[in-house]
């Protein structure tokens, strides 16, 4: 979508398109274009493209940013970046907390943070290389009747000393594609360096290295319903310790540091299991998850938690531990069929196993159903039955 083609669909001629191009159903393009036309005969070609791809991602925006997606404005990369609505609201919200009165957005996009961060009540800009970016961004805060000054320019071009906090979302995509080596974001992860030497947040990939953080940051990973979504890097007053956890679910948010980690040791298989969440296991804090349910590792390099006794916790899933079955294949699919188990849901860590391929080979039969966990205990291949609670 170029930038003419968005401006007019700005207009009231375009908007008229695009509440025709969302009112027609189904998901295919060809047959959608030709109702489109029929409908506007009139109208350009390029027009007709921009509502159908604005239709598009609106229908796809929902899943982030729920019921502000079809009210707000989109580009393919820019919807496939932008943060998800209550990772971006728990963001806003430390700001808030931290009495964050301005912000200014290096590298906005089509300023999905910069809406969140003004709906909190915080002074914004932004600023992006991409004038359509930009024009979208703009189009997203007025649409929300929000404040908000968007102009093109080059990150590292911008003082950010006037407002209180930087943010910046680095682009991690390439022309070959999304990339996770920081020397190839925009902007650079030098700057990202100097960025963090005041006060600054700055939103990477779940997969930073935790030795590329700088001293003194603090990194959070933020998980929601159970996917880790972002890690984000604190710095100056923001930083309040140096690793955490974040989980965002129905009943809210909880969050773990590395204050609540005491350590822990291996110890012997025990009446329940218990799955760290990936946000926790990305912060290094799974013994903190083990203390918290008094409990201990079942192998050292694995992210797996077993106690005595159930509990309820948000930073995992809890199993209760049926029974131990051979961990040998031949043997394994004789088990299952003894208990004629014929749907399986596999989770494995620490060991070589395809689920879907090992599902297939078993070769399973039977009206019941089980969860089994593969994975290792002090060293050893191990395979649970297990029941979730």
């Amino acid at each position: 979508m170029d930038l003419d083609s968005f401006r007019w669909l700005l207009t009231d001629p375009g908007q008229e398109l695009l509440r025709a191009a969302e009112a027609i159903p189904g998901d295919d393009p060809l047959r959608a274009s030709a109702q489109l036309r029929r409908t506007a005969p009139g109208a350009a070609a390029s027009h007709v493209a921009a509502a159908l791809t604005q239709a598009a991602l609106r229908r796809r925006a929902v899943v982030k940013f729920a019921d502000l997606a079809p009210l707000m404005y989109f580009t393919p990369d820019g919807l496939e970046q932008a943060t998800r609505l209550p990772v971006a609201e728990h963001r806003a919200g430390r700001l808030v907390a931290f009495e964050t009165r301005s912000l200014i957005d290096l590298g906005c996009g089509i300023g999905g943070d910069l809406v969140v961060v003004a709906r909190a009540g915080i002074t914004t800009a932004g600023v992006d290389l991409d004038p359509v970016r930009v024009a979208v961004a703009e189009a997203n805060l007025a649409v929300l009747d929000l404040p908000g000054a968007v102009v093109v320019a080059d990150a590292a071009d911008v003082d950010p000393s006037p407002f209180d906090v930087a943010f910046a979302d680095p682009a991690r995509r390439t022309s070959r594609g999304r990339s996770f080596d920081v020397d190839d974001w925009t902007p650079s992860w030098s700057f990202v360096e100097t960025l963090l030497h005041r006060d600054a947040c700055v939103k990477t990939a779940p997969g930073i290295p935790h030795d590329l953080v700088p001293a003194g940051v603090e990194a959070e990973w933020v998980s929601d319903h159970g996917e880790v979504k972002e890690a984000a890097l604190w710095s100056g007053r923001l930083a309040t310790t140096t690793r955490r956890a974040t989980v965002i679910g129905d009943g809210g948010l909880a969050t773990l540091t590395d204050a609540d980690d005491p350590g822990g040791e291996v110890r012997a298989l025990g009446a329940f299991l218990y799955e760290p969440d990936g946000a926790v296991i990305r912060a290094g804090l799974v013994t903190a998850v083990a203390a918290g349910v008094r409990g201990g590792l079942l192998d050292e390099h694995i992210a797996y938690v077993t106690a005595d006794a159930s509990w309820a916790t948000p930073f995992a899933r809890g199993y209760e531990v049926l029974e131990q079955v051979p961990y040998r294949e031949k043997p394994l699919k004789a088990a299952l069929r003894a208990r004629s188990i014929g749907s399986l849901t596999i989770k494995k860590r620490g060991v070589d196993v395809v689920p879907e391929q090992l599902r297939k080979r078993l070769d399973l039969h039977g009206d019941n159903e089980a969860t089994l966990v593969m994975t290792r205990v002090a060293g050893e291949g191990t395979a649970l039955l297990v029941r979730p609670f």
